[in-house]
């Protein structure tokens, strides 16, 4: 297809994104107004900023998840954005800097698409509480999605600019703004070089992307402009993105240098201390059935989700159920395509006793990594991976 019809659909499509951001904060007022769970799947955890999860039910329902029911992770106000006049700034290490416009990218560039589940570090955060509370959004496991994405490989942009002798990494910088502690600043992050370099058959180390499951990119999702970096945390996956700076140091934007590390103590020196997230840890949820479901007779379909770690080349082995607390293991069904960064669906048939009284599932990987019974807490409350578990009843 012509570079010229791409735009030329692209910039149709992105008309009607930029109405919708008019309107975003009234409908997100909206949906607090509603019940918890919306009819699209959302479940609303905090209205400013705007955070909401995908009901577990809705998860397991299509293997990409429509953007409806994607979560949405937010660190402030989603930003009024529009497409004209947009730009990307290109700085740092590079022989050649410069600022494009969306026009510009989407020209030069040949299009990419990839298929790729994004995940909050902080998916499944309540689970910590178990041990001790731990702050930030409360999420249950619905702070995941599997979407196709769409725009442009970062690594074809860093090889036009031309990236200088002792690079080793890209930041990232969004549009939004974030007041914390009396300061204001964007979000923003990194990657290592090599990251963003890395592209395979099956995925780019990176994606500039403009569309999201066939269409220009949401409001809350990024719009007009994001980043996708496969197998990566979604904090990595920077939205409203409007800089790029290729540097021989990590970014010193709060999200990577003091947010998002593993730590069990708040000093400076642990956070110092602490390496930046960037791969998701390997794990699975059940779906199907529901928290504190009636369930009668001698065996019970389980559905659920299982990812893999976001290492390249890693896929789900196999995942096992297990109806009497992790006794014994019941092989489940692949029932979805599987590809690398991707979630996969799986379906088992298990028995159930009297005795039954909660479900576990568990997955392992490609390499043999198996997920643990429980993930060691941190202060934070990030890549909790322990063995999922949904309690059941007998039915009266």
């Amino acid at each position: 297809m012509p570079s010229s019809i791409r735009r030329r659909d692209f910039l149709k499509l992105g008309s009607a994104s930029i109405a919708l951001s008019s309107v975003v904060v009234t409908r997100h007022r909206a949906l607090l107004a509603q019940q918890p769970v919306t009819e699209s799947g959302l479940i609303v955890r905090t209205e400013t900023p705007y955070n909401a999860e995908t009901a577990l039910a809705k998860l397991n329902e299509r293997w990409l998840t429509p953007t409806s029911s994607f979560f949405v992770r937010s660190h402030g106000n989603v930003p009024k954005l529009e497409q004209k006049g947009f730009t990307l700034t290109l700085e740092g290490l590079v022989n050649q800097p410069r600022q494009l416009s969306l026009a510009e990218l989407t020209e030069r560039f040949e299009l990419a698409s990839v298929t790729a589940t994004l995940t909050c570090s902080g998916n499944r955060r309540t689970e910590f509480n178990r041990v001790k509370k731990v702050p930030g959004v409360q999420w249950d496991a619905g702070a995941i999605g599997n979407a196709e994405w769409r725009g442009v490989r970062l690594s074809e942009v860093l090889k036009r600019v031309g990236v200088q002798p002792g690079a080793k990494h890209v930041w990232f910088e969004g549009l939004d703004q974030i007041t914390e502690k009396g300061e204001t600043f964007p979000f923003g992050g990194s990657i290592p070089l090599e990251k963003a370099m890395s592209d395979t058959a099956a995925a780019p180390g990176c994606l500039l992307a403009t569309l999201m499951n066939g269409k220009p990119l949401t409001p809350e999702h990024g719009f007009p402009l994001r980043t996708i970096v496969p197998g990566f945390i979604g904090a990595r996956s920077v939205k409203w993105l409007s800089r790029i700076t290729v540097s021989d140091q990590p970014s010193p934007n709060h999200y990577l240098a003091h947010a998002y590390k593993l730590i069990t103590e708040d000093t400076p020196q642990a956070v110092h201390d602490a390496a930046p997230i960037y791969e998701y840890s390997l794990n699975s949820i059940i779906c199907s059935p529901s928290p504190q479901a009636a369930v009668a007779g001698a065996a019970l379909t389980v559905k659920g989700i299982a990812l893999p770690s976001g290492r390249i080349g890693q896929a789900i082995k196999r995942v096992e159920v297990s109806t009497d607390a992790g006794e014994t293991w019941h092989p489940a069904k692949v029932t979805s395509p599987v590809r690398e960064f991707c979630w996969v669906h799986w379906a088992a048939e298990v028995p159930l006793t009297p005795k039954t009284e909660s479900l576990l599932v568990r997955a392992v990987s490609s390499d043999d990594e198996s997920q643990p019974r429980e993930t060691p807490w941190n202060l934070k409350g990030y890549q909790y991976n322990g063995w999922h578990r949904v309690t059941v009843k007998p039915a009266s």
